[in-house]
């Protein structure tokens, strides 16, 4: 489902993914960051995001994927990026990324967008979703393209 307009799965999105790959902040820089930017979201005030999209059960957010304008410095030629594919740790290895995965793509196909680029560090991972391999960024990560 689409959680771009939701506070409850904003905020612990936003939350999530400055944890998961966001720079080391103490328990109050999180929070006024979490607010700020969810504001930011809510008020579509974030030209960088195109879609979110969570995976919701029973109204627990269980993981994510977004599609961006643009992730990152390098690059910028490319779009859209399909990023931040998380599962919770308790969800995982029950196939939900494959979730995640299909949904993502569809919304970049309906918007008319013919491939979605999308960077990694993983190895072997994103090839089962038929990434193909572009080329490696200045900081060590892999680019890839998945064709629509």
């Amino acid at each position: 489902m689409d959680i771009t307009s939701n506070r409850k799965y904003l905020e612990e999105y936003v939350r999530l993914c400055s944890i998961t790959w966001g720079d080391k902040k103490t328990d109050k820089e999180l929070e006024k960051y979490v607010y700020t930017k969810t504001n930011s979201l809510l008020n579509k005030n974030d030209d960088k995001v195109i879609a979110i999209l969570g995976l919701v059960d029973n109204d627990v957010l269980l993981g994510f994927i977004s599609l961006f304008k643009y992730d990152g410095d390098e690059r910028l030629d490319l779009t859209p990026w399909y990023a931040t594919m998380y599962v919770k740790e308790e969800y995982r290895n029950r196939h939900l990324s494959n979730i995640l995965n299909d949904a993502i793509l569809k919304k970049a196909k309906d918007l008319g967008y013919s491939k979605v680029y999308l960077k990694s560090y993983l190895e072997n991972y994103y090839e089962k979703f038929n990434a193909k391999y572009i080329e490696t960024l200045n900081n060590g990560e892999k680019l890839f393209y998945i064709e629509l």
